[in-house]
């Protein structure tokens, strides 16, 4: 059983590697979602401090991966308009058949947003390009999470590889 309960488990680390990309999936969330699987061998004991500790970073990721962008749109000079026309272009980008539209959608609701609030043009694509390098930002981040929760479930596998494979 825990062989088995250790493949599910890997499934949920490559899937939150994957979510990292795609917005379908929150990279970080299901990843440590296959670190709670492992606690649930009886080959690898896992420690409960260990488990909120990871489950706290992955829930942060998963929160700034959605303040990330605005903040961006922000830092390049956008305003209120620029961050709520983020918000709402990513949740439109998300929904929308649209390939890439992750990436295009809070580009364009910055833009947008900017041009509504009577900004030039010229600001208005500076406040764009402010949110796709604040997605860019969290996608990394979030790649960065699950890359560790990936090293991390390894370890485990290497230290108890005994009591699994043994």
């Amino acid at each position: 059983m825990d062989i088995i309960l250790i493949l599910i488990a890997a499934l949920f680390i490559i899937l939150g590697i994957l979510g990292s990309f795609l917005p379908i999936l929150p990279g970080p969330i299901t990843s440590w979602v296959g670190l709670l699987i492992v606690h649930f061998t009886d080959a690898i004991p896992m420690n409960a401090a260990f488990l909120v500790i990871t489950f706290i970073v992955a829930a942060l990721i998963w929160i700034l991966d959605y303040i990330i962008p605005a903040i961006g749109t922000k830092r390049f000079g956008g305003s209120k308009y620029g961050m709520v026309g983020t918000t709402i272009g990513l949740i439109v980008g998300i929904l929308a058949p649209i390939p890439g539209g992750i990436i295009i959608g809070p580009f364009f609701g910055a833009l947008i947003g900017e041009l509504i609030n009577k900004n030039d043009s010229k600001t208005a694509v500076k406040a764009a390009f402010g949110s796709f390098i604040g997605f860019i930002t969290s996608t990394f981040l979030k790649f960065i999470v699950a890359i560790i929760f990936l090293g991390l479930f390894v370890g485990k596998l290497m230290e108890y590889s005994d009591a699994l494979f043994g």
